[in-house]
């Protein structure tokens, strides 16, 4: 008789080809990010995925682990990381999360699998906390006569602009559409893309495309992205006041990170629970946790946060529902 570990049920798909269609999947934003900010969009997301591969490499070699790389982890980390930056942060920005996502979050927690918290989020809040002037003045205003090639260094100090979110937090609504027209024009602006913002966060069809995309190939289900977007949309229109977001749903899921964290990051499958229930009650909290950030909170923005929040009540909600296949029936003699 041969015993062997789970999982027993096999199948035809493996780490490498779901890395690999998730980072396919993310490809798209990428390319709009180019148009909307500029070429060094791409440098950054390169330098990101570059050094994220590198330090896993090195992390894997010193701690005496097979070199993972081709699996395309550490590539999906440095694309989401690169995707939460500022599009005109210095060079050196993402190397130095790098080296906190992939070799502190991730290979010292045990590698591939162990880590507790979200690499790419930690590598972003690591930034946050260390460069907070290089990570909240380094927005950019889109390109609207499609010279993509007009910022070319580190753009810290090329012309600024401020973030939606950011005016909603300390102006209000209607300094909002002063700066970006009518109601509608903003739904469309933020719908396609054109908005200031993270290098990947800012097209909210191309990353909904692309988390459908997921949904439909089964590497990821419905359950979190759909709770965390209907609790931020619910939460806002019940508590969002007459000043942030005016109560108004469609412009609290549209804005900020929100749409690239329910699809790609608080669906990690390592750092997010199997089952449906639980994944829903991950899901609301997470939302819960955006819309209080958000609305309470100093920060302009909550995604990042409320997902590294929830990540360490993964493994009680995976106890809590378990599934209970061989429990014995009621009244049955213990």
């Amino acid at each position: 008789m041969t015993v062997s570990v789970s999982p027993h049920v096999k199948s035809g798909q493996s780490v490498e080809k779901i890395m690999w269609t998730v980072v396919a999947c993310l490809l798209p934003p990428l390319i709009l990010s180019i148009f909307i900010f500029g070429i060094q969009t791409l440098i950054i997301s390169i330098i990101s995925v570059a050094s994220c591969a590198a330090v896993e490499a090195i992390s894997q070699k010193l701690l005496h682990r097979p070199v993972t790389i081709k699996d395309g982890s550490a590539v999906i980390t440095g694309l989401l990381m690169a995707y939460v930056i500022p599009p005109g942060v210095p060079y050196w920005i993402p190397i130095l999360g790098a080296v906190m996502a992939i070799y502190v979050a991730k290979h010292l927690l045990g590698g591939i699998g162990f880590n507790i918290f979200n690499p790419a989020l930690i590598g972003r809040a690591f930034l946050m906390a260390t460069f907070p002037v290089a990570m909240t003045s380094a927005w950019l205003p889109p390109i609207r006569d499609g010279a993509i090639f007009r910022y070319m260094g580190p753009a810290v100090d090329a012309v600024t602009t401020a973030t939606p979110l950011y005016i909603l937090k300390h102006y209000g609504p209607s300094a909002l559409m002063e700066k970006f027209g009518s109601m509608p024009a903003i739904y469309g602006d933020f719908l396609v893309g054109w908005r200031p913002g993270c290098i990947g966060e800012t097209s909210a069809i191309l990353i909904l495309l692309g988390g459908l995309y997921l949904i439909y190939r089964r590497y990821i289900t419905w359950h979190i992205p759909v709770s965390v977007i209907v609790t931020v949309a619910l939460l806002t229109w019940a508590f969002g006041g007459k000043t942030l977001f005016t109560g108004n749903p469609l412009l609290a899921v549209l804005s900020g990170g929100l749409m690239l964290g329910a699809f790609f990051m608080a669906t990690d499958y390592v750092t997010s629970p199997s089952q449906a229930t639980a994944k829903l009650i991950f899901g609301a909290g997470v939302g819960a946790l955006t819309v209080l950030i958000r609305l309470k909170g100093g920060y302009p923005e909550g995604v990042c946060y409320a997902i590294l929040l929830m990540n360490p009540v993964v493994p009680a909600l995976e106890e809590w529902f378990r599934p209970r296949r061989f429990a014995p029936q009621k009244g049955a003699q213990q």
